[in-house]
């Protein structure tokens, strides 16, 4: 079999090597090095022109578990699989970073730092923890592992997806006609979900609104699913408490971005799940295997749904 890869400079040696090894009976060949036939593609953000070189004729597998700048690419082919990456190390550091946003909320660490800065001792009154709902916006593998990682501290939790699911522990909330309830019931809203036409800009005025005085955000999905000045705006009229991102519309941010120096935002730059390597190229190769035999895989993209 000939696998074609296509990504970052600085990483594809050693995503060559990683494959030649979990794979030796595959030709790997790296774009933009064209050996026709192709069986499998080793995509992340490729160019139209890829497309137009070569035709994959059994996979495309997309480095990553956001696929929304695949099909974007007008080039794509309409009749072969495409496959994102299900897990693969990110979810333990999703986790990590949702938790840690979750905790410097409740325990009021902006606030704390403001008073440092100020040599000022003034002990907060505790926020009640049945009153500090967490929410998951997206509740697929990524979101099931924040839930898991923040159960043990007891915050309420709830989950909300286009199909419901069931989790101990977590309520359950689905369809567009159950996210106000959700929202409602929300001090710290986590936005997981997958870009696609039905929740670019769902994080208007209109929806961040419907949270409690006082809510904080966190997204770690897309940056094109906030609309970036109607969340300023909540921040600046003291309706949003504080808002933690770790993705932005347009990668890198901006110097000039009004996100840099608000002091409601903390920022990171799309850090919050990277994708590891060793993990990656075994899962990848585990379904390049099951494939070769004719076997069903998972994380196969549905295009009309966008994830």
């Amino acid at each position: 079999m000939r696998i074609l890869l296509q990504l970052p400079g600085h990483a594809v040696d050693e995503w060559r090597r990683a494959l030649a090894a979990a794979l030796p009976e595959a030709d790997i060949v790296v774009w933009p090095e064209v050996a026709a036939p192709v069986d499998y593609l080793l995509v992340w953000k490729p160019p139209a022109e890829l497309f137009r070189a070569v035709a994959p004729t059994k996979a495309v597998f997309n480095v990553g578990a956001g696929v929304d700048a695949l099909l974007a690419v007008p080039t794509l082919p309409a009749d072969v699989p495409l496959l994102r990456l299900e897990d693969a190390g990110m979810a333990v550091q999703m986790a990590e970073y949702a938790t840690l946003a979750v905790l410097a909320a409740y325990r009021e660490q902006r606030e704390y730092a403001a008073q440092q800065r100020e040599s000022r001792w003034a002990p907060r009154r505790r926020i009640a923890k049945e009153d500090f709902g967490v929410g998951l916006l997206g509740f697929g593998v990524l979101g099931q592992a924040v839930a898991a990682a923040l159960a043990p501290f007891g915050f309420p939790l709830a989950g909300w997806s286009r199909e419901r699911k069931s989790v101990p522990g977590v309520a359950s909330f689905a369809g567009a006609g159950e996210l106000s309830a959700f929202l409602a019931r929300t001090r710290v809203l986590i936005c997981l979900l997958p870009s696609t036409p039905q929740t670019r800009d769902l994080l208007g005025r209109d929806l961040l609104a419907q949270l409690p005085a006082g809510a904080h955000v966190v997204n770690v999905a897309r940056g094109d699913i906030v609309v970036d000045a109607d969340l300023v705006a909540l921040l600046d009229e003291g309706h949003l408490a504080s808002a933690t991102l770790d993705v932005f519309r347009d990668e890198p941010l901006s110097p000039d971005h009004p996100f840099w120096h608000h002091p409601r935002i903390s920022l990171t730059p799309h850090v919050s799940a990277v994708t590891r390597r060793a993990e990656s190229v075994a899962q990848i190769a585990a379904k390049i295997r099951r494939l070769e035999r004719g076997e069903a895989v998972t994380g196969v993209v549905d295009r009309a749904r966008g994830y």
